[in-house]
């Protein structure tokens, strides 16, 4: 504890005294170790001494004896410190222990073993391989070991500082190999097998007890709440932690996505460029194991009833080298929502390249996206769109419900930056696309805009030109055509690309405005079933559309222009 220096009024000198507040600190800090050795003491010294010998680390025995709570409570608490806590407490005292005869464990073969003997004969510990001492190699191979719960949170908060000076919150993620969990097992077992009967086994371990992954969690929450200076909670910002082993590590190329973000090493930093889609392949290694936790329980009993703990020295040192530790810091996807138009009939929905040649002079993905991405200073983005219109076609009236996708967010943009967005877009001079009710959804956006695409209706305006002099027995045809269902293949100028299939679409209703000192050209408003190719039905598509507009007045029937005039959705 650092003394405060107190003027001294009397005789101005100045001198080292302990201030009030952190005299109350130190007393705190006193009582509460105290209430820790206490509860060290009372461990059963035999079971320790089993542990030492099986070279279990000290955090591991204070987890397994169900003081983990305990000992996350003093996060800058060394591990020689929590060493010598164990060697004054339980292996210098020679006692007998009265809930299981001493006499008898005193023969059972446990070593008389001190924490500095354990500390030469074994790197890391048998059972966390270094987790929860926070041991970790590097990405360059580097031995690195922290002599504190603090210190090992603090390169964490520092990094995650680094690229992301501010969050709101964060949500903590561990991810460990299967080796763990194998480890556990084992563990589990041998301490069912050996202390199942004895009371403080019953009354306290198998209540109190965590998994390492908890343990490591809990051991460095606290202190990473304080130095972020914010909660953690089911937050949409992940703070991961990933141990592989060795051989993990060289499977892995160094631009391999993990949870769909690509890692890009920055001392211990790896960040996001793209979405977080599903867990990694430890993770669901992990999950695998904690539910098998317990089926080979009773086949690995039959063996270290067999071999004694020489079988379970044999299954902990499958593995002893400390893992290499991957740091992601990143943020889930945050979506930016709401209706474009396009206005131009040289602007594609996306990017359109064929041979290294753009299609169009812009694209609506592009103009929409690359004003959005700055804003929240992300690393990347993808555009959704409820359907797509073809280049010469125009997106009018209501707009196209569309999200963007951003990756990794830095900045969530506040519901101001937004609309000023908005107005920034809508005031480009070329006037090539606009936004409408530009607003942050979540998650639950894309699958509303998902599931009401297939559902919509689509209105349209076609100019259309026949091959003979339109009258009006045809605009009284067209008009009373309701709710008509026609047959569609696939389209001759998208077969290269799209499955030959026939789909069933239905006319809901069509309308045609004339247009005056023309005999030949009107105007067709029509609403469809959405997925509609409105092209084909208007000329044919040499009969792989029927009906089409051509065979329903008996001529020839092309569409010069269209124009989409509203996308029927609730949402956005």
């Amino acid at each position: 504890m650092a003394s405060e220096v107190v003027q001294d009024n009397s005789g101005g000198d100045e001198r080292p005294q302990i201030s009030n507040s952190a005299a109350a600190n130190v007393g705190e800090e006193v009582e509460e170790l105290k209430l820790l050795q206490d509860a060290v003491y009372a461990l059963p010294t035999y079971a320790v001494k089993d542990f030492f010998s099986l070279g279990a680390c000290a955090r591991c025995i204070f987890r397994l004896f169900g003081l983990c709570q305990k000992i996350s409570s003093f996060p800058s608490l060394p591990t020689a410190t929590m060493n010598a806590m164990l060697e004054k407490n339980v292996l210098g005292r020679d006692r007998d222990d009265n809930c299981s005869g001493s006499a008898e464990r005193k023969d059972s073969g446990s070593q008389q073993l001190s924490s500095q003997t354990f500390v030469l004969e074994h790197a890391v510990c048998r059972i966390c391989l270094g987790i929860l001492d926070y041991v970790y190699h590097d990405e360059k191979e580097i031995l690195v070991k922290k002599d504190s719960a603090y210190e090992f949170a603090r390169i964490v908060a520092e990094s995650v500082k680094q690229e992301h000076p501010q969050i709101d919150s964060f949500s903590l993620e561990v991810s460990l190999p299967p080796v763990v969990m194998d480890n556990e097992q084992v563990v589990r077992s041998f301490m069912r097998k050996k202390y199942g009967s004895e009371h403080w086994f019953l009354q306290k371990t198998l209540t109190d007890c965590i998994s390492i992954k908890d343990a490591l969690k809990l051991s460095i929450l606290d202190t990473l709440e304080k130095l972020l200076g914010t909660k953690s909670n089911l937050s949409t910002f992940r703070i991961r932690l990933t141990y592989e082993t060795s051989e993990e590590s060289r499977r892995k190329p160094d631009n391999e996505e993990i949870d769909g973000c690509k890692r890009r090493k920055t001392n211990m930093l790896y960040t996001a460029d793209e979405k977080q889609a599903s867990e990694t392949s430890g993770s669901k290694n992990f999950a695998e194991h904690e539910n098998k936790q317990y089926e080979c329980t009773e086949g690995f009993a039959k063996d270290l009833e067999g071999h004694g703990s020489d079988y379970l020295k044999f299954q902990l040192e499958k593995e002893s080298q400390p893992f290499g530790l991957v740091f992601l810091c990143y943020r889930c996807p945050i979506y930016i929502g709401g209706r474009y138009l396009k206005y131009s009939r040289n602007v594609s929905q996306t990017c359109w390249m064929i041979e290294d040649e753009r299609m169009g002079e812009a694209s609506v993905e592009e103009i929409i996206g690359g004003s959005i991405l700055p804003l929240c200073q992300g690393d990347g983005y993808k555009f959704h769109a409820a359907g797509r219109e073809d280049i010469d076609v125009r997106m009018l009236g209501t707009g196209r419900p569309f999200l963007v996708e951003v990756q990794n967010a830095h900045q969530v943009p506040s519901e101001e930056l937004i609309k000023e967005m908005e107005m920034k877009i809508n005031s480009q001079e070329n006037k090539l696309v606009g936004v409408k009710n530009l607003k942050i959804l979540d998650n639950k956006g894309w699958a509303l805009m998902r599931e009401g695409e297939a559902e919509k209706q689509k209105q349209y305006a076609a100019l259309v030109w026949i091959s003979r002099p339109f009258n009006d027995d045809d605009s009284k045809t067209l008009s009373s055509l309701q709710e008509m269902q026609i047959l569609q293949k696939t389209p001759i100028r998208v077969l290269h690309r799209r499955s030959p299939l026939e789909r069933e679409k239905v006319i809901h209703w069509m309308k045609v405005e004339k247009i005056a000192g023309s005999c030949q050209y009107f105007l067709l408003h029509l609403c469809t079933q959405a997925g509609t190719y409105i092209k084909e039905f208007v000329h044919g598509d040499l009969g792989r559309t029927h009906p089409s507009i051509g065979s329903i007045l008996g001529c020839r029937a092309e569409i010069l222009q269209l124009d989409v005039t509203d996308v029927k959705m609730d949402c956005f």
